[in-house]
């Protein structure tokens, strides 16, 4: 799904119908997902600058998350923005919006816990490809309207579910 920026407007959707044989497995999630969001993305007629990935970038056991597996892959600066810790630890947030703390895996910041939503779960945003750190959080921060997850996953999520409104 392409939004535009900053109005977070709905530009092109690129769906595919596709099987897919790899199991779910912690922590191999590109090699399940990958090969559909590609072919999602090559139906794409406006090519996006910045993907925001349902998943982890660098704050992965190996370093490398789908939000990195889709950047190198494509080419293009990824985010990856995941619902839950895959990897680290980091210190408590605040409840208000815009709370942060690093995460931190085998002695490196791998990532940010971010609170988008008051008294709501955080999100952990780490580097896909081509984005430090500080513009991810940024990223993530700018496309919350509302909402724990920002707006291109969240429409993403519902579009994939067969939601009319998106």
């Amino acid at each position: 799904m392409v939004l535009s920026y900053p109005e977070l407007e709905v530009v092109e959707i690129g769906a595919v119908e596709q099987t897919v044989d790899f199991p779910y497995i912690p922590g191999l999630l590109s090699f399940r997902e990958s090969p559909v969001i590609l072919a999602a993305y090559e139906k794409l007629r406006s090519k996006p600058d910045l993907i925001l990935v349902d998943g982890q970038g660098i704050a992965h056991p190996r370093r490398f998350g789908i939000a990195s597996h889709l950047g190198v892959l494509l080419d293009v600066p990824t985010v990856g923005c995941a619902k839950s810790l895959l990897c680290g630890t980091h210190d408590a947030l605040g409840v208000e919006v815009g709370s942060a703390a690093e995460i931190e895996h085998e002695g490196e910041v791998v990532g940010m816990a971010l609170r988008t939503k008051t008294n709501v779960r955080p999100v952990y945003v780490s580097i896909g490809h081509k984005v430090g750190l500080t513009a991810a959080v940024s990223w993530v921060s700018n496309c919350c309207r509302g909402y724990r997850l920002p707006e291109p996953t969240r429409l993403a999520h519902l579009a994939a579910s067969g939601n009319p409104r998106v």
